[in-house]
Formats: C-alpha cells, structure tokens, sequence
C-alpha cells in the first residue's frame, strides 16, 4: 500500500539521515513506494497509484525544498500548489514522467487530480527542521488570481505615477491575459529579435507561509519531523488521525506529538510530530 502516510512513515524510519545528507535529493526514500524521481523538473517524487483507492488513493506528488536558513526556499518556476492535473505535468507521449510511471505499473490517467505535498529541510547552526506539508500550507488563494492580482498591481503602480487609475474593464481583460500561468512557460519569438524570450515567475513565501518560521509556528520545534495536513472539521480530522493511525504499529504511533495549528489564512492543520 503506498499514500503520502506510508511514505511518512518511511521518512521517520530513516530519519537520522535528514542530519547527515549533504542535500535533500540525497535522502535514501524508499524507492519501492515511489513511480517516478526527476531533478529539475515538478515533481521530484511522485508515488505510486494503489488499485485498491478504498482508503489510501496513492499518487501524490512531491517537491522537495531544502534550505540553510529557517526560511522556506523559493519555488522556481512552478507555483505551490495543493493539487495539480496531471495532464498539466504530462506534455507528451514521450514525457520521463510518463515512462516513469508506467513502468512503475500506474495506469497515469486514472487519478487525474493528484494531492501535492512538499518536504522541506531547514537548518539553522547544528539544528534541523522537517516538514512534509499540504501544498494548501501555501495555496491560501488560487493561482489565477495570484498571478492576475501581481500584474494588476503593478500597472497601478505605473498608473498612479501619472495620476491614472486602471478601470474595471481593463482589470477584468488583464485577468482574463494574464491568469494563466502555462501562458509564461511559452517561449516567445519577436521578428528581428536574435534572441527568445521565456518568463519565468518565482514564488517566496510570506512570514505567514514560512513553516519554519519559530516566530509564527513554535510548535515546530527544532530538530523535529513534521507532517501536517488540513482539515475543515471534526469529522475530517479524525478520519485523517484514524488513517496514520492504522498506518504505524501502536508503538511508533504512541511516540507521535499530535496538535494542531492555525494557518492565518487557511485554517487548521493537524501535525504529527517526532523527534529527530
């Protein structure tokens, strides 16, 4: 059985290694769970599909993010995100994830939404925190609207120097232009031009965003392994403590730190925490 618990449960077994790997892509993961590992390009990890989807699916995907400071490091190219499709991660027949996956044994397009968890590393001096987190951590708006709402503030910005305001109309086509965050992957080609252009967006994390942040979350303490994931009720957090719960032995699963945390922007997650 493979799920982003599983591989939690994979990551404390052998978690002495998060001190001693010079960088995360380093981790001895258990290659056994996984269907694909990329450098390079989104996702770094991606485990393996379950035929049996009655508890645990499988198929999430995972970025790793490693950092010398106790600060999230920055998200090139490709936005944080709580889910993606993964047909906007396959362009082709030809794609190595593709062939990753099916060799794997996943039948790829049977699970078109796939949950995106990201694992990050910080040091600070001779102390580590791990985090293996819900992209919704970071996702608190939509990326179309995050995308738009940058470009629109930027035209005020150039708007105001000249006493100008954008208008309505011109707001919503800007939003309509500019939302789409595959529209920036295209390389553009200008007649004359003896070079292409490609934009590339970058994506920081606020205070806010920042896991790690002592300020903020105390409750990550340091040289600690998290995992945290959302939940909207009552009823979703039990179900979420019943899942881990049947995934580790009672001795393993006696050893969990368990509480929760308030994101200011997108509600509560429960963490599981152990020591590293």
């Amino acid at each position: 059985m493979n799920s982003i618990y599983h591989f939690f449960q994979s990551l404390l077994l052998k978690k002495k290694y998060f001190k001693t790997v010079e960088k995360l892509s380093g981790f001895p993961f258990d290659e056994n769970m996984l269907s694909c590992r990329n450098r390079g390009i989104f996702p770094d990890l991606a485990i393996r599909l379950n035929s049996d989807k009655k508890i645990f699916t499988g198929g999430e995907l995972i970025e790793l993010k490693d950092s010398k400071s106790y600060r999230v490091s920055s998200f090139n190219s490709t936005i944080p995100s709580r889910s993606k499709n993964i047909e906007k991660i396959i362009h082709s027949n030809t794609s190595s994830i593709l062939k990753q996956m099916e060799a794997a044994g996943d039948d790829v397009y049977s699970q078109k939404q796939r949950d995106v968890y990201y694992l990050i590393r910080g040091k600070k001096g001779d102390k580590i925190k791990v985090c293996l987190v819900s992209g919704s951590f970071f996702e608190t708006i939509g990326i179309d609207e995050l995308i738009s709402e940058s470009f629109i503030q930027l035209l005020n910005e150039r708007l105001s120097e000249s006493g100008e305001n954008i208008s309505h109309e011109q707001k919503q086509l800007l939003s309509s232009i500019l939302s789409q965050q595959d529209n920036f992957r295209k390389v553009r080609s200008v007649d004359r031009a003896s070079v292409k252009l490609r934009f590339r967006i970058m994506t920081e994390v606020k205070a806010e965003g920042n896991i790690l942040n002592s300020n903020k979350y105390p409750e990550i303490s340091d040289n600690s392994i998290n995992f945290l994931v959302p939940f909207y009720d009552d009823k979703q957090r039990i179900n979420i403590y019943k899942k881990l719960k049947d995934v580790f032995s009672p001795n393993t699963f006696e050893q969990l730190k368990i509480f929760d945390i308030k994101h200011p922007f997108n509600g509560k997650f429960i963490v599981f925490q152990a020591d590293i």
